[in-house]
């Protein structure tokens, strides 16, 4: 049903006031300062040409300046500082000699981008390595090396004030940012919690029209995503009242992640038993009301407001379904469905309950529990300090990220010969840097960026001519162009749309600055023009010494069965008390960690592939399955884990202890299997009859030999999913 145009007009509303008060808008706004303290401060001091160059020097090293933890946020700018200053220097000096020029950009391009070694921490640095050539070529040619050096001097100048402001902006924010990291998850959980209510309800021709299986994991990835910047947030030391606090919320997101995830099982079962539809609809719809709490809590949480308390009662659904007729004997894969819909009516009240507590904590009526990671949180954030092991270990020929250097280094070679050869060749260095923010390391990322490329170029010229036409005051233009600047890097790993449009006005309003006698039409043409040229250039040239997905498939096929069976074996040892504290939980949740990322970048690869030509696209549906059951897995586990822990008192483990252990053996032989199988149907045996519990009886011990039974199968799937996509 469509929304009416006022709730509709609410809805926009609070969007763009989540965006307004986001992470990455205060991040902007701090680059948007930034380069005007640098401008104006050194303006001041020596004069307007420095000034300009400074501005140069802060708008290069704004790239990595990201929200991140205290720790290694100085060391972070280092690279792009002190890379990018004798590269500003070596640009402007050689621009006398086109050939020498030429080899400087070849070379420095290559070692630029080998950046990606070191992965999402690399890439900005990359970036600004390239705006350091590219802006020096934007600079007017300087008359001699005295001048060349001056305007270095001024360009490290300003780029050592900016690290100096960017580091004090983190540390300053680091409270808000913290808060934000969680209602940033809070918003990815509930958004997946909506999706898997309409699991539960949607037919299942409308769930293959709609590609709602796909969603979910697409989800699941962006929340491991999440998760992952959230605990280099907020695990960073929680050792203050409000930040244990915020901490602890977060291991409540992590828990009801589990408990989400194990409320896709026996779907398929209660769907099409007769009689269950209506409690796949009221569950569905009690999995949608959370999720709006959740969206609640972290508006209440963005707006520095006390959360309402939590007045959403938990349903009485499970008592419901055991009022249903016992089945007696049943099937160990098929038990009644009476029984299958009480336990999953349980796990969604345990969704709820993780709610609850959630709501408590942020609520300050229960003290939080992080005691696990309090002393050992350097396990689970991501690593800060430089290292040359990512740059050692890449000099084979099928690295990705040596084929890409090698890439790039060719398409600005490209770029570069086009652009001399133009008949306005003085702004060449526009084609370069639409090559340099479009090139991405594998084709659907460089395809999703050169369609936003061309759009933001358009757009930003028709912007630009507006302000332009308008004969704005100098002073008024210093503003808009600082403006452009923070617009453009908050949104550059959000929307890049709106970062292209940003960044065509700044580079219009900076070119006009520059030279005002130049006709601003003429500037607007060349500007779509080069744009268009770099773009065409690197979607060429992303075809040249390619990194299929097909090829790194493997690699995180064999990571995502190494993690799922370490997780396994330590979920499952989760059964017996140990001496040793919260040592077992502690590595139960390292795993655990391991085990959800291992499957999102198999999913972040498979959506990757689905732009590459059909020629050399992987196995799609042998990894969906695989990915479907790796889920699968986690949902059993999960299940497992949970009677192990929350209801040891119904469980008999003197008669649980060997199904326990033969299937940790079983599930680790499954998953280490190198040859190809056969897909798994069952047990080689007859499946054997368990007398499941009456609804009224206490002992859940054979609940857990049916999930245990299940997972076992479900790893043999696994790897037999595994060896067929290696086959294929």
């Amino acid at each position: 049903m469509p929304k009416k145009p006022g709730l509709q007009f609410l809805a926009l509303l609070r969007t763009t006031r989540r965006i307004a008060l986001s992470s990455y808008v205060a991040n902007g706004m701090v680059a948007a300062l930034g380069l005007l303290l640098v401008t104006a401060l050194v303006h001041l001091l020596l004069g307007a040409a420095a000034g300009a160059a400074a501005g140069v020097g802060a708008i290069v090293v704004t790239p990595p300046d990201q929200p991140a933890p205290k720790r290694g946020k100085f060391t972070h700018f280092l690279p792009a500082v002190l890379i990018g200053t004798p590269l500003f220097f070596a640009t402007g000096v050689l621009r006398q000699s086109g050939p020498a020029l030429a080899l400087l950009l070849v070379g420095a391009t290559f070692c630029a981008f080998l950046g990606a070694a070191w992965g999402r921490r690399g890439l900005p640095v990359s970036v600004s390595v390239m705006f350091s050539m590219v802006f020096a070529l934007a600079a007017p040619r300087p008359g001699d090396i005295d001048q060349a050096l001056r305007e270095t001097l001024a360009f490290a100048l300003g780029a050592w004030i900016y690290i100096l402001w960017g580091t004090t902006a983190n540390s300053l924010l680091n409270p808000r940012y913290r808060v934000l990291a969680v209602a940033d998850s809070l918003w990815a959980i509930a958004a997946l919690m909506r999706t898997q209510g309409l699991h539960f309800t949607m037919e299942p021709e409308a769930q293959r029209r709609t590609a709602l299986v796909g969603r979910l994991m697409k989800q699941q990835a962006t929340l491991a995503d999440q998760l992952q910047a959230a605990r280099n947030l907020l695990l960073e030391a929680p050792t203050t009242e409000r930040r244990l606090q915020l901490a602890g919320m977060l291991m409540q997101v992590l828990d009801m992640r589990d408990h989400l995830v194990a409320c896709a099982l026996d779907l398929d079962a209660l769907r099409a038993a007769p009689g269950q539809q209506e409690l796949l609809r009221i569950l569905g719809i009690e999995l949608q009301a959370l999720a709006g709490d959740l969206e609640q809590l972290a508006e209440a949480l963005m707006l520095q407001r006390l959360p309402p308390a939590f007045a959403h009662q938990r349903p009485a659904l499970a008592a419901a379904a055991a009022q249903a007729p016992a089945p007696g004997l049943a099937d160990l894969h098929a038990p009644a469905p009476e029984l299958l819909g009480g336990a999953l009516s349980r796990r969604v009240g345990y969704v709820h309950d993780e709610v609850t507590r959630l709501m408590q904590l942020a609520r300050g009526e229960r003290p939080p529990d992080v005691a696990i990671v309090r002393t050992a949180w350097q396990l689970f954030v991501s690593p800060t300090q430089w290292t040359w092991r990512p740059f050692l270990s890449l000099w084979r020929w099928d690295a990705p990220p040596l084929r890409h250097a090698i890439r790039a280094a060719l398409a600005i070679a490209a770029g570069y010969g086009v652009g001399m050869a133009l008949p306005w060749g003085s702004h060449e260095y526009w084609i370069l840097l639409t090559i340099v923010v479009v090139l991405r390391g594998s084709l659907a990322q460089t395809l999703e960026r050169r369609n936003s490329r061309v759009a933001g170029t358009l757009l930003g010229c028709v912007l630009a001519g507006v302000l332009l036409r308008a004969q704005l005051s100098p002073l008024v233009l210093v503003l808009v162009v600082a403006g452009a600047q923070g617009v453009a890097h908050a949104f550059a790993l959000q929307r890049y749309l709106v970062t292209a449009v940003s960044a065509t006005v700044l580079a219009l309003l900076q070119a006009h600055q520059l030279a005002p006698d130049v006709s601003p039409v003429f500037e607007v043409a060349e500007r779509v023009l080069d744009t268009l040229l770099g773009v065409s250039i690197a979607w060429v040239f992303s075809y040249v010494l390619p990194s299929w997905e097909r090829t790194q498939v493997g690699a995180l096929v064999a990571r995502t069965l190494a993690a799922q069976a370490r997780h396994a074996e330590l979920a499952l040892a989760l059964a017996q008390p140990s001496a040793g504290g919260g040592q077992p939980e502690l590595a139960w949740r390292l795993a655990r960690r391991e085990a959800y990322d291992s499957l999102s970048a198999l999913v972040q690869a498979v959506q990757r592939s689905l732009s590459e030509p059909r020629a050399v696209r992987p196995p799609l549906q042998d990894l969906e399955r695989l990915l479907g059951h790796g889920y699968q897995l986690l949902a059993q586990l999960t299940a497992i884990k949970t009677m192990l822990l929350q209801r040891r008192d119904r469980l008999d483990f003197p008669r649980l202890n060997p199904p326990l252990e033969e299937a940790k053996q079983a599930i680790a032989g499954a998953l280490a299997r190198a040859a190809p199988q056969p897909a798994a149907t069952g047990h080689e045996d007859p499946p054997p009859m368990l007398e499941l519990p009456d609804a009224g009886e206490r002992d859940l011990t054979p609940w857990v030999q049916r999930r245990l039974m299940l997972a076992v199968d479900i790893a043999r799937e696994l790897q037999a999913d595994a060896a067929r996509a290696a086959a294929g």
